[in-house]
C-alpha cells in the first residue's frame, strides 16, 4: 500500500520558520520526482516545489522562490520543505506528492500519490 506521511507543519510568526517532511512508504519512491503544493481556504491547490529523483533538479514558485528549500532524503525515502521568511500568504495546508516519473512538474495532475496534508498557519 503506497502512503505519503506529511509531518512539521504548525503555527509560526510572520518572519520565522517550518521545516515539513513527507515519508514514503510502500513503493521505491527513490526513483519518483517529488513535490509539494499547499492549498488556502477558497482557493485552488497551487504548486510550490518539485524535485527529480536524485535531488540534482529542483524548481519553486515565484512566490517562494528564495525563501522555501525542496531536498530529499532517498535512503529514507524523505522529502523535505524548508520554509523560511515566512509570510501570512504562507497560510494554507500543504501537500506532498510524488510521481511515477524520474522528472520534476509543476502540474498536480501530474502527480500520481499524495499525502493528507499538513497545516501551515503564519501569524502576523
Amino acid at each position: 500500500q503506497v502512503q505519503l506521511v506529511e509531518s512539521g507543519g504548525g503555527l509560526v510568526q510572520a518572519g520565522g520558520s517550518l521545516r515539513l517532511s513527507c515519508a514514503a512508504s510502500g513503493r521505491a519512491f527513490s526513483a519518483y520526482a517529488r513535490g509539494w503544493f499547499r492549498q488556502a481556504p477558497g482557493k485552488e491547490r497551487e504548486f510550490v516545489a518539485a524535485i527529480s529523483y536524485r535531488g540534482g533538479s529542483t524548481y519553486y514558485a515565484d512566490s517562494v522562490k528564495g525563501r522555501f528549500t525542496i531536498s530529499r532524503d532517498n535512503a529514507k525515502n524523505t522529502v523535505y520543505l524548508q520554509m523560511t521568511s515566512l509570510r501570512p500568504e504562507d497560510t494554507a495546508v500543504y501537500y506532498c506528492s510524488a510521481r511515477t516519473s524520474s522528472y520534476i512538474a509543476t502540474m498536480a495532475s501530474e502527480y500520481d500519490y499524495w499525502g493528507q496534508g499538513t497545516q501551515v498557519t503564519v501569524s502576523s
